[in-house]
């Protein structure tokens, strides 16, 4: 394997009965890098997860971590995980926890040094049970990174925090990616995959849509958003110039143009009182959301 990679994914496909979970995904994982894993529910995102945790036997295809199978021992000891069920015992305080978490690895990282990364100070006596939800979440970020891991693999990691909180944990994913981790980042957050991400794979029905950097992801979709104030209903807009889609939210629209100029012109003339407010690029929300719709159309065309 590639020294630069710490995992390769080729063909790999996952079927539960007749379900076809994922199909033909290859992916690489490099060291130091923020892989974002988008998509909506059911794309296949937990399933590539459980894979390379080595939690699901590779019925198609094949995955190598650190040059072996994931569900070796050697390999998962240099893995952390934070999941969306967690598995801990609530009886035990955040120390314990930390503690037990840490005895489990070769190369354990320092409790202290831990619960100052989480935002844990203060917290370390009180039991799992009787943190709020916020600290829970955490905690078990945390306890992903008990074993100083080469991977890391997080799934909705913010979720449910508070902004001080989530700019906390991004500081620290892009200190354990300067210090060489390769970090995976599921998350339905998409301004969190474009402040992070190295690289963003989209999922969708199981198969790799797109791969790419967050800029290379928004040039997929040539279009601009503009925000204005009109008393046009969204219906009418749509007919205008280049228009690709429109909104009404609360007291302006959201319009997406592939030619901005074109769609304000038209604009104008047909609404002489707009009042326009915004013309920006399409954000990584956006050009995902159009991936994903035009998958869907492709698909349904093909039923």
């Amino acid at each position: 394997m590639n020294p630069g990679l710490i995992a390769t994914l080729s063909d790999v496909g996952y079927r539960y009965g007749s379900h076809q979970a994922l199909e033909g995904v290859d992916l690489s994982l490099a060291r130091g890098k923020v892989t974002a894993l988008l998509g909506p529910n059911g794309a296949g995102k937990s399933t590539l997860i459980h894979l390379l945790l080595g939690l699901l036997p590779v019925q198609a295809g094949s995955i190598e971590l650190f040059g072996g199978s994931p569900r070796t021992r050697s390999a998962r000891e240099r893995v952390g995980a934070m999941l969306q069920i967690s598995g801990v015992q609530d009886n035990l305080t955040v120390s314990e926890l930390i503690r037990l978490f840490a005895s489990l690895y070769p190369r354990p990282a320092a409790p202290d040094r831990l619960i100052d990364e989480a935002g844990l100070t203060g917290v370390g006596q009180r039991r799992f049970v009787r943190l709020s939800g916020g600290q829970k979440q955490r905690l078990l970020f945390a306890l992903s990174l008990a074993g100083n891991p080469d991977l890391l693999i997080l799934d909705e990691p913010t979720a449910g925090l508070d902004p001080a909180a989530r700019q906390r944990l991004w500081r620290v994913i892009e200190q354990r990616r300067a210090s060489g981790a390769s970090i995976v980042l599921c998350t339905h957050y998409l301004d969190e995959a474009a402040r992070l991400a190295d690289r963003v794979v989209v999922l969708h029905c199981g198969r790799k849509l797109i791969e790419g950097t967050p800029d290379s992801i928004r040039s997929h979709v040539p279009s601009s958003m503009i925000r204005a104030r009109s008393s046009m209903t969204p219906q009418a807009i749509r007919s205008l110039a280049a228009v690709g889609g429109a909104e009404r939210l609360e007291d302006h629209v959201q319009v997406m143009s592939g030619n901005p100029t074109a769609t304000l012109k038209d604009w104008l003339a047909a609404d002489a009182d707009l009042e326009v407010i915004e013309v920006t690029g399409a954000d990584l929300e956006t050009a995902f959301m159009a991936l994903i719709e035009k998958d869907d159309e492709t698909i349904a065309e093909a039923a």
